[in-house]
């Protein structure tokens, strides 16, 4: 007993663990691009995460909860490397290019984030509260690409980044640039008066 008579308490074992709700968001999108939603349960992601499983109920209420978390910080992470390749460009050619790096390069970079994207678009057919995420992802690729094209050219090119990317992630084919710029280029001609 410690001379001032008081009983000395014990040390306490709960962790000070400040980013643990973010940790089980990112956890989550890495348990989904591994084994799928639904292979993805509360269970699956505090193991994977390294946390109690009181923790998921403590920061999410239920499943459709977390999902839609992790989905939501995946679409704009998304989103802003979108806008920030279509903020840099300066004029119509330079717009064009930017289109290019988005199909070759930016969107679905990696087999995660293709993964991801189509879970999500899965996952909001078959459930109309997730179409929130995607229609928002939307809206905002083509405000971003209305910074340098009209509206009409917008939704086409839209399309066409959409179509184009999932063609170069699932073809057995690599993607010929040029072809890519051909279509970005037809698309986006000015209309002769």
């Amino acid at each position: 007993m410690p001379a001032n008579g008081t009983t000395p308490r014990a040390a306490s074992t709960r962790r000070h663990d400040p980013d643990r709700r973010r940790r089980i968001i990112e956890t989550c999108l890495d348990v989904i691009a591994e084994r799928g939603v639904a292979g993805t349960s509360h269970r699956t992601v505090a193991a994977a995460a390294g946390v109690p499983l009181g923790s998921m109920t403590y920061h999410f209420d239920g499943m459709d909860d977390l999902l839609h978390e992790a989905f939501a910080s995946f679409t704009r992470t998304v989103i802003d490397r979108f806008e920030r390749r279509m903020a840099a460009a300066t004029d119509l050619a330079a717009a064009r290019q930017a289109v290019l790096a988005l199909i070759t390069a930016d969107v679905f970079a990696s087999n995660r984030d293709l993964v991801l994207t189509h879970e999500l678009y899965t996952l909001a057919a078959r459930n109309p509260a997730y179409r929130d995420l995607t229609n928002a992802w939307m809206r905002s690729s083509r405000a971003a690409l209305e910074r340098h094209f009209d509206p009409t050219t917008t939704r086409i090119l839209d399309a066409l980044i959409e179509g184009l990317t999932i063609h170069r992630a699932l073809d057995t084919e690599p993607q010929d640039p040029q072809v890519v710029q051909a279509a970005i280029d037809r698309i986006t001609r000015p209309a002769v008066t």
